[in-house]
């Protein structure tokens, strides 16, 4: 019982999380927006504020495919064990971060 209640809340806590990141541009999208700006500024000051913009953006990319890999082993771990409702969440979970790291 314990189990199903932590993954349910963790699961609403983890799409209230990531609703801002799919309602804007995706963390990868905005990565690359801002390094291509960094590339074509000619001022020193907006090169790096845009890098920085960059690299937090990526940063956050990376956060969350670190993350979509862990639930991608938890649903393979969980399915292996036949929790077929645990590796559902799992999954479903992993396309959350997936999706927001893109």
């Amino acid at each position: 019982m314990n189990i199903k209640l932590t993954s349910k809340v963790a699961g609403a806590l983890l799409t209230l999380a990531c609703l801002g990141a799919s309602a804007e541009e995706s963390h990868i999208g905005a990565a690359l927006t801002h390094a291509d700006a960094a590339a074509k500024a000619t001022d020193a000051k907006e090169i790096a504020e845009h890098a920085g913009m960059s690299k937090e953006h990526a940063g956050v990319a990376d956060q969350h495919l670190d993350a979509g890999i862990k639930s991608l082993d938890s649903a393979i771990e969980h399915g292996k064990l036949g929790h077929a409702d645990l590796a559902k969440k799992a999954a479903e979970e992993a396309v959350v971060h997936l999706k927001a790291a893109q």
